[in-house]
C-alpha cells in the first residue's frame, strides 16, 4: 500500500511539475529548437534576455522570427535604460509598416500590403557614426533611414520580447503586447557586413562574440509565457 501511495504521488508531482514548465515562470541559459509563445494579449506575458554590456553600444544588429496573425501593433523587441525607456524598439503598426526607435525617436518602414500568412524574418541595425537605420523583412532590404547620429546607448539596460517597456523592466501595455510565435532572436554589438547578413539570415553562425544568441542566451520567461519545442515554418 505505501509504495502504492508513493507511485501515485510521484505521477502527481510530475504532472505538477510539466503544468509549470508551460505555464508557469521560469528562466534557464539558452533556447535551442524551442520557441516562445504569447498566447494571449497581455500586460504581463513577457521574456526577458540577460546580456553583459561593458561599454555603450555606438552600432548594433537584432535578428528574430515571429509568427501572428494580429493586424494591430505590437512591440517585438525592447531595449530599455535608464536614460530612454525606447532606447531600442523594434515595433510593428500594421502588417506593412515597421518602426526601428533608437534613443526615442523612430524611423518607419514600408512594405507592400501583405495578402498571406508566413513566418518573418526581421533583422533590423543601426550605426551611431552614419546615423543609418536598415531593415531587412525575409531577407528584402527596405531604403535605409537615417536618426540619432552618435548618439550613444547605455550599457545598463532591460531586454524585454513581446512588450514595450515604458521604464525598466516594466510599464507594459497590453495594447502593444504581442501576441504569437517568436524565436532566433540575436543581436550583435556591431552592423553586419552584407555577407554577414546574408549568413545571419540563413541561421548561420557569425563569427566574433554576439551579445546574445538564441542557443545560448540567458532568459526569464514570465507572466504565463510557454515554451516549446520550434514547429517548421
Amino acid at each position: 500500500m505505501k509504495m502504492l501511495l508513493f507511485f501515485f504521488f510521484f505521477l502527481l508531482l510530475n504532472a505538477c511539475q510539466s503544468f509549470g514548465q508551460q505555464v508557469g515562470d521560469q528562466g534557464g541559459s539558452g533556447l535551442s529548437g524551442k520557441q516562445v509563445v504569447f498566447a494571449q494579449a497581455s500586460n504581463k506575458a513577457h521574456v526577458v534576455l540577460k546580456a553583459s554590456l561593458k561599454q555603450p553600444l555606438t552600432a548594433f544588429t537584432v535578428c528574430l522570427k515571429h509568427y501572428t496573425d494580429l493586424t494591430r501593433a505590437y512591440s517585438l523587441f525592447s531595449y530599455a535604460t535608464r536614460n530612454s525607456h525606447n532606447d531600442i524598439i523594434i515595433y510593428k503598426h500594421k502588417p506593412n509598416q515597421y518602426s526601428i526607435y533608437v534613443g526615442s525617436e523612430a524611423v518607419t518602414f514600408l512594405t507592400p500590403e501583405k495578402q498571406s500568412l508566413e513566418r518573418e524574418t526581421l533583422c533590423a541595425s543601426w550605426d551611431s557614426a552614419t546615423g543609418l537605420a536598415r531593415l531587412w523583412v525575409n531577407g528584402k532590404r527596405l531604403p535605409p533611414r537615417s536618426l540619432k547620429k552618435g548618439y550613444s546607448i547605455s550599457a545598463d539596460s532591460s531586454i524585454v520580447l513581446g512588450q514595450d517597456q515604458d521604464n525598466m523592466g516594466g510599464g507594459f501595455d497590453i495594447n502593444d503586447s504581442y501576441v504569437g510565435e517568436l524565436l532566433d532572436v540575436r543581436m550583435w554589438e556591431r552592423v553586419l557586413s552584407q555577407e554577414e547578413m546574408k549568413r545571419a539570415l540563413l541561421d548561420d553562425n557569425i563569427p566574433g562574440n554576439a551579445m546574445f544568441d538564441w542557443e545560448t542566451v540567458n532568459y526569464e520567461a514570465k507572466g504565463g509565457v510557454i515554451i516549446e519545442r520550434a514547429w517548421s515554418p
